[in-house]
């Protein structure tokens, strides 16, 4: 058997949505984009929406359209994918790293509190794997402070927060539609954001800064998202819930089945709905096998995907180590959570079949 760590979920629908573009003739920014970015901004609850063409666009955009630029400060979470903290550097401001909470995995608002200066313009929590970040309280910090809350729910469609969706917390949030994310469009992405006014921003920003036609008010980018990939959006979103369902009932089972000393399965936070776009483990010293072995060796063997998510911790990645070394910033969570965190397979082409062969696997260890 074979399973891979991810895969797209894809099927004749968007093939059909895709055809019919191209038969409209319309095949940049245009109509079918407008109908995604309504119809994405009513299935999260939030006023506006703005299509751009990868998670990366829409984070930077968000960024400038919140004011952030040279001599700003963003906290972000020392834990997460590289894309929320170099969006930071793109606008000239400096990312700060915050720690992160061993059992979410999410941004730790008391470290949060220790990172704020007099410098800090925003904080960015990321809703990582799925699981919401405590973006209430982080909110709430940004209120009392006069500073922009951005959430990155680049991994995080449809999870909420005692009922809220995420992607309607926040000044602004960004989403990613990656091939591998909870929906996809390849590459694509969207901004949210409940403020006219920012909105107003950001179609400005990711249209070279045109107020009007060929009138340029601020220097913009080239981040529109095509009605090509609009078309596949929009039926990935009609599917959405059914793909977090999957997710759900797979995870759940993982949870309740898996059971290796050493091993330990990820905890859903009290009052969030986790959508799983990844399943991680957390592979201790007591396990049987190294997280290494465990990946390149045993799951390898048995045709199980597996990964890493992440690695290196942002605050030692080698572009940004000056920067946390010249504040004295540790993050001893993000440093654990690199070395024994790991991926397994949960999205919707697990069945019941792969998901008890994934459980029958891990448990003979």
């Amino acid at each position: 058997m074979q399973i891979p760590i991810a895969r797209p979920s894809l099927g004749p629908e968007e093939a059909e949505a895709v055809n019919a573009v191209l038969a409209s003739g319309i095949i940049a920014e245009g109509p079918i984009t407008r109908s995604f970015e309504y119809e994405f901004a009513t299935y999260c609850g939030a006023a506006h929406a703005v299509a751009v063409n990868n998670g990366t666009a829409a984070l930077h955009a968000a960024l400038l359209a919140a004011g952030v630029g040279p001599g700003d400060e963003v906290i972000v979470p020392a834990f997460t994918f590289f894309a929320t903290a170099s969006s930071v550097s793109m606008t000239g401001a400096k990312p700060v790293f915050a720690d992160v909470l061993r059992d979410t995995c999410c941004i730790d608002p008391d470290s949060v509190y220790d990172r704020i200066t007099e410098k800090t313009k925003a904080i960015i929590g990321v809703h990582l794997y799925g699981q919401p970040c405590d973006a209430f309280l982080l909110r709430e910090i940004c209120s009392d402070r006069g500073l922009i809350f951005i959430e990155d729910v680049a991994q995080a469609h449809g999870a909420e927060i005692n009922g809220a969706k995420v992607g309607s917390i926040g000044d602004l949030a960004c989403f990613s539609f990656y091939a591998t994310k909870n929906m996809a469009t390849g590459e694509g992405g969207m901004v949210t954001t409940g403020s006219a006014e920012l909105h107003n921003r950001l179609r400005r920003i990711i249209n070279h800064g045109q107020s009007e036609k060929y009138i340029h008010t601020e220097i913009g980018y080239n981040y529109r998202m095509t009605d090509i990939a609009a078309a596949i959006g929009r039926v990935q979103l009609s599917k959405l819930d059914e793909f977090i369902r999957v997710r759900q009932e797979n995870a759940a089972y993982f949870n309740e089945h898996i059971g290796v000393h050493g091993i330990i399965t990820p905890v859903v936070a009290p009052g969030r709905s986790h959508v799983w776009h990844q399943y991680v483990i957390r592979v201790t010293d007591d396990a049987p096998l190294s997280r290494e072995g465990l990946m390149a060796y045993y799951l390898k063997e048995k045709g199980i995907g597996s990964a890493i998510h992440y690695p290196i911790p942002l605050h030692r990645q080698p572009v940004f180590t000056l920067i946390g070394s010249e504040r004295g910033i540790t993050c001893p969570v993000a440093d654990e959570l690199a070395e024994t965190v790991l991926s397994l397979p949960v999205h919707p082409g697990v069945g019941a079949a792969e998901r008890q062969y994934i459980v029958d696997s891990l448990n003979k260890l």
